[in-house]
């Protein structure tokens, strides 16, 4: 039996992006001198103990943990995001990506990034087609499209801004599905059935090529998220994977529609320096479309 909400869902993460759009202090901090100061000074001890070869390596630094105690409870149970700004992007490109991994190493554990085992990705235009089945998006200058990532939650640093474009939004499942609700009831449970999802190539060897998830579920009453639409429309491909409905892809086209919404969801310019943690399991994200600098 499948748990549906038929009412609307409250709490600190069913939030609107025009909200907080008007309060950018709530979700927006900056990296103190002594908090910078601790974070370099993990950074270089873990760089002398062999990161980035030696993974494990590692820096215990109280103030980078005191500040991520500060924020930890507001990513996993409150609005479920925060931008931290200042982390310098200058200089040996080791040592600043070391600065993030130092970061991340307070907040949680390290996964994989895809089929390779990267722990940490670069997200830039490789030129791949955005149309391949095959393609992970990060690696196009093509808008993403509202999704959720394979961890709990997901840290991207900005080291360079584009030419143009490369926006990035977020948006709240909750609120996403009050307004499918709102909207359309007779389609909010479609939301909650299972439906095919590529792997996009990233399956383990003799498994299977696509895997069924609902795109959102209820767990203590809170909404949680999985989702692709890109796909979960190139699972299609697959002849054993099960059909879409009309019912469900028309849920599908609502929950797009609502999350490309601007009174739902937030669109923010990172700069360099900034860090954009993300709860995946609440949270949806995007990048527009861009165009990168000649050089």
């Amino acid at each position: 039996m499948l748990l549906v909400p038929s009412t609307p869902l409250t709490g600190p993460d069913a939030w609107r992006g025009d909200v907080l759009a008007a309060h950018p202090e709530t979700w927006q901090q900056r990296l103190t001198a002594d908090e910078l100061a601790a974070l370099d000074d993990a950074a270089d001890r873990m760089i002398a103990q062999g990161w980035p070869h030696a993974t494990g390596a590692v820096a215990d630094a109280p103030a980078v943990a005191a500040l991520c105690a500060g924020f930890r409870d507001e990513l996993l149970f409150g609005r479920g995001f925060l931008l931290l700004r200042g982390l310098p992007v200058d200089g040996d490109p080791v040592r600043v990506a070391a600065r993030l991994w130092v970061l991340g190493r307070h907040v949680g554990e390290p996964v994989s990034q895809n089929a390779r085992g990267h722990l940490l990705g670069h997200v830039r235009d490789l030129g791949y087609d955005a149309a391949d089945p095959a393609t992970r998006l990060y690696q196009t200058n093509q808008r993403q499209g509202f999704h959720t990532d394979s961890a709990d939650v997901v840290g991207l640093l900005c080291l360079r801004t584009a030419q143009s474009g490369g926006r990035s939004a977020l948006a709240s499942a909750a609120s996403a599905f009050n307004a499918v609700l709102a909207r359309a009831p007779e389609l909010a449970g479609a939301l909650f059935e299972p439906v095919a999802t590529d792997h996009r190539g990233e399956h383990p060897p003799g498994g299977r090529p696509w895997f069924e998830i609902p795109v959102l579920s209820l767990l203590d009453e809170r909404v949680t998220v999985i989702y692709q639409r890109r796909y979960i429309d190139s699972a299609q491909r697959f002849p054993d994977a099960p059909r879409l409905s009309d019912r469900q892809r028309a849920a599908l086209d609502l929950f797009d529609a609502v999350l490309d919404d601007p009174a739902i969801h937030l669109e923010m310019d990172l700069e360099p320096g900034d860090v954009q943690l993300v709860h995946n399991h609440q949270l949806l994200h995007d990048r527009t479309a861009f165009v990168d600098d000649p050089d």
